[in-house]
């Protein structure tokens, strides 16, 4: 009876060891499934581009005859088709975001960096961050002109807080976050970004009494 028990108990936890891999291969399916569809979105934002982009160059004739003028190879050569204005303002420009944390990553995490911080908590604080990335550099992409009085000041602040440790990268800074989400900069937020610092998604650039926390 004490071996049939302890058989017993063992298989108990092999059965908790096999619940909670199959619940984290169902956190890492659905976050696939979230990729999926941001990469569908994103090829028929191509095809629309390349359905949109007439054939400029032109086609080839057979064999002149009488006066009609011909065209030598190197002259064809030449021929560069222009762009149309409407294909150019579909272009979406790139802006970088931090990818999803997945379970084993979470996992990876020391107990005291997570604190009471849950694997839901933790990417939603990514995903504002996210978002306040993409609501500084769009208003960066834009020309000063089309902007109002509130937005020229925050393009001038952007272009301040940028160095040449930052350039050509996408950054974010506290007051960034503030701006643009509801999350609260406090005590939990700093701990947030040691967790994204642990799993590589940022790192912090310092200079001139700002912090910068920089996409990896």
């Amino acid at each position: 009876m004490k071996k049939l028990g302890q058989e017993l108990f063992a298989l108990d936890r092999l059965l908790e060891d096999f619940e909670k891999c199959l619940g984290q291969h169902k956190e890492q399916l659905k976050h696939l499934k979230e990729l999926e569809e941001l990469f569908r979105k994103d090829l028929e934002d191509v095809q629309h581009i390349k359905d949109n982009v007439p054939a400029h160059m032109p086609r080839k004739k057979g064999p002149s005859h009488g006066n009609e003028p011909v065209i030598k190879q190197n002259e064809e050569t030449e021929i560069k088709p222009t762009q149309p204005e409407n294909v150019k303002k579909t272009i979406k420009r790139y802006i970088r975001e931090m990818e999803v944390i997945i379970m084993p990553e979470f996992e990876s995490i020391p107990p005291y960096m997570k604190g009471r911080v849950s694997y839901d908590q933790l990417n939603a604080a990514l995903h504002s961050i996210n978002t306040a990335v993409t609501a500084k550099y769009k208003i960066l992409q834009q020309s000063v002109k089309t902007l109002n009085n509130h937005s020229r000041k925050l393009h001038q602040r952007f272009k301040d807080q940028e160095t040449k440790d930052t350039k050509g990268q996408f950054f974010v800074v506290e007051d960034d976050i503030r701006e643009f989400t509801q999350m609260k900069v406090d005590k939990r937020f700093q701990g947030i970004l040691n967790m994204l610092r642990h799993c590589q998604r940022l790192r912090e650039v310092r200079g001139g009494g700002i912090t910068r926390y920089m996409l990896l």
